[in-house]
């Protein structure tokens, strides 16, 4: 979870993340080296005397400084679009979830089970404990098993909103009457936090998202417990 001091990335709590992140240091790399090489000419232009009011053209150069800008484009782009392909991939997923948005929370149906579903709302101030973190935590958790293969399947009710779980680089929208997919794979147990990320109303704020990762056993009990209620 992002806190007040945290100036990078959130740490990553699945694979896709994981690139995102090496794609992010991979791409910032590059405008470093771009951004002092150009400070280093501007520096040196400034500062000596060659003058020729002759000059006109150089092809020589002008061949080089296009070739090198369009080489800097492929090392971004290649990756790039192969995290772009790996984010829309969905194949043999072993648990489907559905996200609903409404104005002004979340509702969630376990498709692949006995018509299991709840609606989480973020928890008032009135009822959270001192381990409870304000704005962000919800009354009725997700409840997933980490080390699986997850689909999502999001839409709304209203307007547009958008589910987002960072630290999973997981971020798409709910669009009214369309219904969009994306998949995520936790590596590791532990809570999740995620917000609306669409504005969406008055209460965009306030529609948090709190998935709790864990063992498959755990989730298996999870789930018979509440089919048998």
């Amino acid at each position: 979870m992002a806190t007040w001091s945290n100036l990078n990335l959130q740490d990553s709590a699945s694979p896709l993340m994981e690139q995102l992140a090496f794609f992010h240091d991979h791409t910032l790399m590059i405008l470093t080296m771009i951004t002092m090489l150009v400070g280093y000419l501007m520096f040196t232009l400034f500062f000596n005397s060659y003058i020729n009011r002759y000059l006109l053209e150089g092809q020589t150069i002008e061949v080089i400084w296009t070739i090198l800008p369009a080489i800097t484009l492929v090392f971004i782009a290649l990756p790039s679009l192969q995290l772009l392909y790996l984010l829309d991939e969905v194949s043999n997923p072993s648990i489907t979830l559905k996200s609903i948005g409404h104005q002004w929370y979340w509702s969630y149906e376990y498709s692949d089970f006995k018509k299991i579903e709840f609606d989480s709302y973020m928890m008032p101030l009135s009822e959270m404990m001192n381990k409870d973190f304000r704005l962000l935590d919800v009354d009725n958790r997700i409840i997933l098993p980490f080390n699986t293969q997850i689909r999502i399947l999001v839409t709304a009710v209203d307007v547009i909103h958008s589910w987002t779980i960072p630290s999973m680089g997981v971020k798409i929208d709910a669009t009214p009457g369309r219904l969009n997919q994306t998949n995520f794979f936790m590596n590791r147990s532990g809570l999740f936090y995620g917000q609306c990320s669409e504005i969406c109303g008055a209460n965009h704020s306030f529609m948090p998202i709190v998935i709790e990762s864990v063992p498959i056993t755990a989730f298996v009990s999870w789930i018979s417990h509440l089919d048998e209620n």
